[in-house]
């Protein structure tokens, strides 16, 4: 069924944006921008909403742009690569307030201006890109009557279809020599005949490829491969070793599992060191293959310094840090309190935690390992002492109910809650919001061209509460 000459209206979640009918019937739309007039062919009919794709551009909106990647609207890298920034942080500052008037049961949040990214291209220090035996293929490529001879592909998913990945010949997300040494790999491996993961199958060598960078130009190169080739691996990592001489860390591991998961396998170090450093103002951070790190380097110190202001200073005062990772925040909020203390699942990144905080000299913040829904008891609390702020930066899927309700029962004076997902924040509000009031949200962008949005809002606690 084709809709047509239908207004799109507004950005929507995930990507997509919304147009409506006369009746008042939502659409979502994808390849559309906000403005643009055009027709929408249906692809499913919900009860509540109808999805559709735009297939003719009528009239173009004020904000679309062309795209500056050839791959857009294939992979799943950059949503919103044909909307200007300006619109992007426009609609991602509407989606924050949206999620907590509508999750959250708030009648008119307010929120401080996003602060965008200064650079909006080439900011991420981490990209993760997998092989396949069977590549994406466009419909060009099979109408084209052409036999396809090389169905390899070494690079990004296509969003929602796990075994489809689509060949990357270049990428803006990340800096050089990123697209260098993942194009080399893929020649390097048809050249020497090695063989490409086959996501149905189950085998083939080469498997997933992870390359990290730092703000103190080192870099990381970690392979995984489904097979125990030693002498394949040993020739691909040591072509790699002389042809990138700015890779300081070049590790692999052997992964025959189901799933691309690193964090129970072992690691192995080919060359260099097995980290690379990270360096947040005076502070230096190792960042391991396991490491959570925020994604934007740049950024993260604009979030960092926002969150230690929307803190203040209590020199005498006693905070705890949830989901500390490799002590980032802890230690970056360590001149602002007495003593602040880190609690961290991953035994990788507490013990990673405890070996920068002693490096950068920093005596009033210890790490915890524990699962944080178990730990915040009040046999912790009697170790560690009350603290008066809690920090809390949680996975996407937010704070298991068992924190919430062990926060509730700490009753700090304020919370900061740092979320990559403003949906499942103002859900976790919403469980808080009879003992606590938002005073601040404040959305700041850490992924362009993408609709991910990191949010901070403040809590403080109802007085008689």
């Amino acid at each position: 069924m084709l809709l047509e000459n239908l207004l799109i209206v507004d950005a929507g979640a995930k990507g997509v944006s919304v147009a409506r009918l006369e009746d008042g019937k939502v659409i979502l739309v994808k390849n559309a921008v906000p403005g643009d007039i055009g027709d929408i062919q249906i692809t499913k009919k919900r009860r509540k909403y109808i999805e559709g794709n735009l297939v003719t551009l009528k009239e173009a909106s004020k904000d679309r742009i062309n795209p500056k990647c050839k791959h857009f609207n294939v992979c799943g890298g950059c949503k919103w690569q044909h909307m200007s920034y300006t619109a992007q942080l426009k609609y991602k500052q509407n989606e924050v307030v949206n999620n907590f008037k509508k999750i959250a049961f708030v009648s008119e949040p307010e929120s401080n201006t996003i602060i965008g990214s200064d650079k909006i291209y080439h900011y991420r220090n981490k990209m993760e890109f997998s092989f396949s035996a069977k590549k994406w293929l466009s419909l060009e490529e099979i109408n084209s009557g052409v036999e396809i001879l090389d169905k390899n592909a070494l690079g990004l998913h296509i969003p929602g279809m796990w075994n489809k990945v689509v060949d990357l010949e270049e990428c803006f997300l990340q800096e050089s020599p990123s697209n260098e040494i993942r194009l080399a790999i893929k020649s390097y491996a048809i050249e020497n005949n090695l063989t490409f993961y086959d996501l149905r199958e189950k085998n083939g060598l080469l498997r997933t490829l992870m390359i990290r960078s730092s703000s103190t130009q080192e870099l990381m190169v970690l392979i995984q491969f489904a097979e125990d080739n030693k002498e394949q691996i040993s020739k691909l990592l040591n072509y790699l070793k002389v042809k990138f001489p700015q890779i300081t860390s070049l590790l692999y591991t052997i992964n025959k599992k189901e799933n691309d998961v690193l964090y129970d396998l072992e690691i192995i170090n080919f060359a260099g060191k097995d980290f690379i450093s990270e360096k947040i103002e005076n502070l230096t951070f190792k960042v391991g293959p396991k490491s959570f790190f925020q994604t934007n380097s740049d950024q993260a110190v604009v979030l960092y310094k926002k969150i230690r202001e929307l803190v203040g200073e209590h020199k005498d005062k006693i905070a705890y840090d949830l989901y500390s990772g490799t002590g980032t925040i802890t230690q970056f909020m360590a001149n602002s309190f007495k003593q602040i203390i880190g609690i961290e699942s991953v035994k990788e990144a507490v013990d990673a935690a405890k070996i920068s905080a002693k490096e950068n000299n920093i005596n009033n913040v210890s790490f915890v390992c524990g699962d944080m829904k178990e730990i915040l008891n009040d046999e912790f609390i009697n170790q560690h002492g009350v603290p008066e702020i809690i920090i809390t930066d949680p996975p996407r899927d937010g704070m298991h109910h068992n924190v919430i309700k062990n926060i509730l029962n700490i009753k700090p004076q304020k919370i900061i809650y740092v979320s990559c997902n403003s949906a499942t924040q103002a859900r976790d509000f919403n469980l808080m919001k009879e003992e606590y009031k938002i005073t601040l949200i404040q959305p700041v962008d850490m992924f362009p061209q993408t609709f991910h949005v990191e949010n901070i809002i403040v809590l403080e606690r109802i007085l008689n509460s």
